[in-house]
């Protein structure tokens, strides 16, 4: 988060009270969303209110021993990130603080009140090399020059969307290549604006971008229920609501990990301390699958934990947007990982009730929709200012209490998200992972990528996922006749659909994240497994209308292989189920 300078603090306001995260001062000179420094430890907090004299901060420390009469400073600028090269492979508290950095001054990992520093490195020097040359025109957005951030992504350093106007150009007069810091001018252009590495973007206004378009390019997650049955686009929305227990964390490392995208931010909003120290330890350790280079090459990651200042949770997910937005404009499509946006509403109520603000739907803001679609909102594939497209793809976690989805948060998330990957505790407890549940999911992005799949996976994509689909709802509403009657007092065609769903469910649906080979399913794997279920169902239910009993369908020893293929190395999926397929039918044949 950009520091600010003594030049910029502004005549000092008073404390008069402090309730908890909230501060109200008097005589401050300040704006709505402005950055001010609380108390004689100059705690970091931001104005949310103005009325007469009367400016209201929330803090985004603990202010324990903060009274009234004690100093208030306003920066006089709004909250903002310091973006530029050293954003990615950096792990940040809830305000862009660098928690390494931090825990070097501080000699410790428990961090005291009132530190502070820039959110890059602004010593440290990178290797610029220009794309433009002297006398080129160039407007706001566009690339002048790339800088090797890490050993996967090229940064590309952009005339910032607030040093020209909409519309203007200006020329370059000069250019330099070499090794700079981020604060150094790079390039000067003829309305006498200077170019450095640096920018600075307040967290709550969205970067310009030229147009947004419906998006029709897959995220490839590389997990079967995902990309088969629910699928997200790029520049989608989703949410994953599930009880404590049932994988959202999982789920989403999952994505972070596999998903090809080709930037990650991952924000831990309030989450317990040991899934973030989990994060933590893993991600610099973990190879990345698409590169070989280290994951962290290509992340950012926003630690703010359920211990830490609840106020700092309503900005972390602003600051993660924005470092999302930063590197769309670059060109890049970027996922970015919320959990969980329930502790960030806790947040937004926890300062209202602080304001004594009319409360609504169970303590909650009345503004608890409004907030959550200007956070998903932002998400979206673009065209960006500079004439590249980019994508920031949001993908939120929801913990309802008690895994009751009828709770606000996650039913004013449903209302806004296209993609809804519902956990399950009961398939988390048969230990069904992923448990998210296929009949209360749902993807409203399946039309509009149906396309992408069929010309590049398999022209019968859409026809075979449907098939799945109506399978499993036939399961779902026969299992409530077999809880009555049992089984085997179902006629024999329904019989043999139950044995198809399980099929589904055990090969298909189940995915083992440990295992090296299951963890991560390319498109063409998914599709096949689906198509190797599909031709036992065909065959068996051909073999059932040639007078073949049920009970010999299921005993014939191909159909179990199918649960293997997951297992399988990629590379020799097609030969292993196309042999289950022959093998398959030759078996169904014999018996009529």
């Amino acid at each position: 988060m950009s520091q600010a300078t003594d030049s910029d603090v502004r005549e000092d306001g008073v404390i008069e009270s402090v309730s908890g995260p909230v501060v109200t001062a008097v005589d401050l000179d300040a704006r709505m969303n402005d950055v001010v420094y609380v108390g004689h430890e100059g705690l970091m907090g931001e104005v949310i209110e103005i009325e007469g004299n009367i400016t209201t901060i929330q803090v985004y420390e603990e202010t324990s021993g903060v009274s009234p009469g004690q100093p208030v400073e306003s920066t006089g600028a709004p909250l903002s990130v310091d973006l530029g090269p050293g954003v990615l492979d950096t792990i940040y508290d809830g305000v862009q603080r660098p928690l390494d950095v931090l825990e070097d001054k501080m000699g410790s990992a428990f961090l005291d009140r009132g530190v502070d520093s820039p959110g890059i490195d602004l010593e440290k020097t990178w290797e610029f090399t220009p794309t433009v040359e002297e006398g080129d025109e160039v407007s706001r957005g566009d690339v002048v020059g790339t800088v090797p951030e890490t050993e996967s992504i090229d940064h590309k350093v952009m005339v910032p969307p607030d040093a020209l106007e909409e519309g203007e150009t200006a020329e370059i007069v000069s250019v330099e290549s070499g090794n700079f810091t981020v604060e150094e001018t790079i390039a000067e252009l003829d309305t006498g604006a200077e170019i450095s590495m640096r920018q600075e973007w307040p967290v709550r206004k969205q970067r310009p971008a030229a147009e947004k378009y419906t998006p029709t390019k897959p995220l490839i997650s590389g997990q079967r229920i995902l990309d088969g049955l629910f699928p997200i686009a790029k520049g989608g929305t989703a949410a994953i609501p599930g009880p404590f227990g049932s994988g959202k964390t999982v789920t989403q490392q999952s994505l972070a990990k596999f998903a090809d995208a080709d930037i990650v931010v991952y924000i831990g909003c309030g989450e317990r301390g040991n899934e973030m120290t989990e994060v933590i330890d893993d991600f610099p350790e973990l190879p990345d699958p698409q590169t070989g280079n280290p994951l962290m090459a290509r992340t950012c990651l926003i630690a703010n934990t359920s211990n830490m200042p609840v106020a700092a949770r309503e900005s972390c997910i602003y600051t993660g947007i924005t470092i999302g937005e930063y590197y769309r404009d670059m060109g890049y499509d970027v996922a970015l990982m919320a959990d969980s946006t329930s502790r960030w509403a806790e947040a937004m109520r926890e300062i209202s009730s602080r304001l004594e603000e009319m409360p609504g739907e169970e303590g909650y803001p009345a503004y608890l929709a409004a907030r959550l679609a200007e956070f998903y909102e932002r998400a979206g594939y673009y065209e960006t200012i500079n004439g590249n497209e980019g994508s920031v793809t949001a993908i939120g976690a929801v913990s309802p209490p008690g895994g009751d989805f009828s709770e606000p948060v996650t039913q004013n998330t449903l209302r806004i998200v296209k993609a809804f990957w519902a956990l399950d505790s009961d398939l988390a407890e048969r230990r069904h992972f992923p448990a998210i549940n296929w009949n209360d999911s749902y993807s409203l992005y399946r039309d509009q990528l149906d396309a992408w799949f069929e010309e590049n996976v398999n022209e019968n994509w859409s026809t075979t996922r449907q098939w799945a689909i109506d399978t499993l709802d036939e399961e779902d509403e026969l299992q409530e006749i077999v809880q009555l009657v049992g089984k085997d007092a179902l006629p024999e065609d329904q019989q043999l659909t139950l044995e198809v769903a399980r099929y589904i469910r055990e090969a298909y649906l189940q995915q083992n994240a440990l295992h090296d080979v299951d963890r991560y399913s390319p498109p063409e794997k998914t599709f096949r497994i689906l198509e190797g279920i599909k031709t036992f169902s065909d065959e068996a239910f051909e073999a059932l209308d040639a007078g073949v009993p049920v009970e010999e369908i299921q005993d014939i020893d191909a159909p179990p292989r199918l649960n293997r293929i997951g297992t399988t190395p990629d590379d020799d999926v097609e030969e292993f189920v196309s042999e289950i397929e022959d093998d398959i039918a030759a078996q169904l044949r014999e018996l009529y």
